[in-house]
């Protein structure tokens, strides 16, 4: 027998006592998870709950790292679209860093409240959402995943700010920014760069939109008016961290971004980097980040063919949805709180988003 055969009967004999490190992963992220998750009983032990879980959450985010700046706002283009007018504009977000992002105006409003539409993947930025629809790949995607909900939000009567949010559209690193890399993300990118600076994609984002929020109080048409967020996938990550952090926002709408994260994240391990925190897990799920948007309105939805929600499918929103209720019951405030479970893909539903919004902005 060969050096070589012997070899490869060597490992094919010591494979059954091989084991490699995701069960071990596994096994520590049920001995050390929610460490601080929701236990409160009362309303006020809510409240001081919130309070310490924000301050933790603005900490593993690297949110206090960075420093406010003047927004700086320039509009760079106007396009009167049906319906509404259509302007390009640009704030700075921190120095050196600048949001590109479009602003949908219906027609005829001189006044009224704001939507945030943030997008997710595979959107090339805020076009999608916009439903700048030029690029047939654009118009494909607005097809696929109904991902023109700004600009639904538009024809609805809101002021509707749809960003670029860090590694995409216009906002692309230098690895990503080849013409063929319209629908690529620099999260990769971005993730390798900030981890080591205390820094995260997910903080980065959550920042962002809340100079965003900053500056949509200095528009005429919404100053003074409620402020929504409304985000599919990647958007639905954005809209959950905002409106866990900034109680600014009125009202919030997660589509396709809610499960455990032990289905979800940890063996789907292969999702994307906006995706990880460290040590976000030992003390929260998503279920307990949602509850810091308690008691302010907030509508889920999933669909129950969406394979982001793991090998269990909806059993894992379920069991988020009711450590999130139990804020809402605390609160007095389970009207507020609404899930809308559809037969379908990974996709934005919209079939309660509208009527949610109206009763809640009006």
């Amino acid at each position: 027998m060969t050096p070589f055969v012997l070899l490869i009967n060597y490992v094919i004999f010591n494979m059954s006592n091989f084991h490699i490190s995701e069960t071990a992963l596994l096994q520590r992220f049920d001995a050390l998870k929610r460490q601080m998750g929701l236990s409160a009983q009362s309303a006020e032990e809510l409240s001081v709950w919130q309070a310490s879980l924000r301050i933790k959450l603005r900490d593993l985010l690297g949110i206090d790292h960075l420093t406010v700046t003047p927004p700086n706002a320039r509009v760079t283009e106007t396009v009167q679209c049906k319906g509404y007018r259509r302007e390009r504009v640009e704030i700075d977000t921190e120095p050196g860093v600048t949001m590109s992002l479009y602003i949908l105006i219906p027609d005829g409003v001189t006044h009224a409240p704001a939507v945030i539409a943030a997008h997710g993947h595979d959107s090339a930025g805020k076009l999608t959402v916009a439903g700048v629809a030029d690029n047939p790949d654009v118009a494909a995607r607005i097809t696929t995943y109904d991902y023109n909900y700004g600009e639904v939000a538009a024809q609805k009567g809101y002021v509707t700010f749809c960003p670029d949010a860090r590694g995409f559209g216009e906002r692309r690193e230098s690895l990503s920014q080849g013409a063929d890399q319209l629908f690529n993300s620099s999260c990769h990118q971005l993730a390798h760069m900030a981890l080591p600076l205390g820094l995260t994609v997910a903080g980065m984002w959550a920042w962002d939109l809340m100079r965003l929020i900053d500056y949509v109080g200095t528009r005429p048409e919404c100053a003074g008016q409620p402020v929504a967020c409304i985000g599919l996938s990647g958007g639905g990550l954005q809209t959950l961290y905002l409106s866990a952090l900034d109680e600014r926002v009125a009202c919030a709408v997660i589509s396709g971004y809610f499960y455990g994260v032990k289905d979800s994240l940890l063996v789907l391990s292969g999702n994307c980097d906006c995706n990880y925190v460290p040590h976000l897990w030992e003390n929260v799920d998503m279920g307990d980040l949602a509850a810091l948007i308690a008691p302010r309105p907030l509508l889920f939805e999933t669909g129950r063919q969406d394979p982001l929600n793991g090998a269990r499918g909806v059993e894992n929103v379920l069991e988020q949805y009711e450590i999130t209720s139990k804020a809402y019951r605390l609160s007095e405030a389970q009207t507020r709180l609404d899930i809308d479970i559809f037969e379908g893909p990974h996709k934005w539903h919209g079939a309660k988003v509208w009527a949610w919004l109206a009763r809640y902005l009006g």
